[in-house]
């Protein structure tokens, strides 16, 4: 549902330096909580933020102390803020509740402090499900995440649907990018870090947009302290939204030759096999700004002639369109989703556990045994236990 913002809306928002005013706020809600008497997850999600929020408040709001050096710059939130009810109603319509009540209640958390006063921004909402787990996380952190998930531009589904797969984007956390890992034009879906985009475009204003998310651009475990760096955005062949918009795409030549040799000469033979049956369709069939690939090799590949129909598939089923190291799937999200060289067939990543003291990964319920086994600038194969299943028809 998309609710547009054409006109003005005034929000009584407290400015940031009347800490009591802020404050009285977050109170209020904690005692709207506690007199529904309930324990449904609405209301101990609420609960839960709105004491980080509180903590949030005292932190960042108190004078500091006379000795300090700090300069501090006093931005009062005013009307013209894109951060205004439309936009928590339209959250609260589409039962994105708890974001919706942290824009409400403190929305200068989704503001850049270098921007004007009054910023573009696009904010990719958490469902309340995910919000639920960062229960027992440091209240700073939660603020951290907020950031994380807020951009300074403004990118309504339209533009994201512009830009070129492994395009990264400037978030509000300091040197910290998300990036565009998927783009299909034609079922018109995005997925950031490969999280997909489930409510595209739920507000439109003049300088906000807001989309929903399945869940969170960074995967979540207990005592986290800081969003981990991500090395999506690390490499030279991902540019940021800025320089892409600076430099024309050179497109990216994937060395096959070298893969079907290293496959062949280090046991996986029949894989190698089929790789070289089917390159010449999957070269004709990629699109051209494909930056990077991910090989998931078994050594004992299905024995099909390179005349079957089933070769071709089972082939595209174990690539990923896009180089992913085994530092890149440690910072994805449980559950995420990849895309494979079949535009209509993803796999599932998923954590088993530690293994060894180091962490165990799955796709699509298939062990990966030997990750980084070999890699390029733009490409990387890992070892996995056995074939991956075409998914029944």
């Amino acid at each position: 549902m998309s609710i547009s913002a054409n006109s003005p809306v005034k929000a009584n928002f407290p400015p940031r330096n009347h800490f009591f005013d802020e404050l009285s706020l977050l109170l209020l809600r904690l005692l709207q909580v506690s007199e529904m008497g309930c324990c449904s997850l609405d209301c101990f999600v609420y609960f839960v933020l709105s004491i980080a929020l509180a903590f949030m408040a005292v932190s960042t709001t108190l004078p500091p102390p006379r000795d300090s050096n700090i300069t501090k710059t006093n931005r009062p939130i005013t009307h013209h803020d894109p951060l205004s009810l439309n936009a928590s109603e339209a959250l609260r319509q589409s039962n994105f509740k708890a974001i919706a009540t942290l824009l409400h209640v403190s929305p200068e958390i989704f503001l850049s402090s270098s921007s004007s006063s009054s910023p573009n921004t696009t904010l990719f909402a958490i469902d309340d499900s995910s919000l639920f787990n960062t229960s027992s996380l440091p209240p700073l952190f939660l603020k951290q995440l907020l950031q994380y998930h807020t951009l300074p531009l403004k990118l309504p589904m339209e533009e994201l649907l512009k830009k070129p797969q492994g395009t990264c984007l400037p978030t509000l956390l300091r040197h910290q990018s998300v990036q565009i890992s998927t783009v299909d034009k034609e079922s018109r879906t995005v997925e950031v870090n490969h999280v997909m985009i489930s409510h595209p475009d739920m507000f439109l204003g003049d300088s906000l947009v807001i989309h929903g998310v399945l869940g969170p651009f960074s995967p979540l475990q207990p005592r986290m302290h800081h969003i981990p760096q991500s090395s999506l955005c690390q490499s030279d062949s991902n540019k940021t939204i800025i320089e892409e918009e600076e430099e024309e795409a050179v497109p990216v030549k994937i060395e096959w030759t070298r893969i079907i040799q290293l496959l062949s000469s280090n046991g996986f033979v029949p894989f190698a096999i089929g790789l070289h049956s089917v390159l010449n369709r999957i070269i004709a069939d990629q699109h051209k700004n494909l930056t990077g690939v991910t090989i998931l090799a078994t050594p004992n590949l299905v024995s099909l002639s390179s005349a079957s129909p089933f070769l071709y598939e089972v082939m595209r089923r174990h690539i990923l369109a896009q180089r992913l190291t085994n530092k890149d799937l440690a910072s994805m999200p449980d559950k995420a989703l990849l895309k494979t060289l079949d535009p209509y067939q993803g796999l599932i990543f998923t954590r088993r556990g530690i293994v060894n003291s180091s962490q165990c990964f799955m796709i699509s319920g298939v062990e990966i045994v030997d990750p980084d086994m070999f890699s390029s600038n733009n490409f990387v194969i890992h070892g996995i236990s056995h074939t991956l299943e075409l998914p029944r028809a």
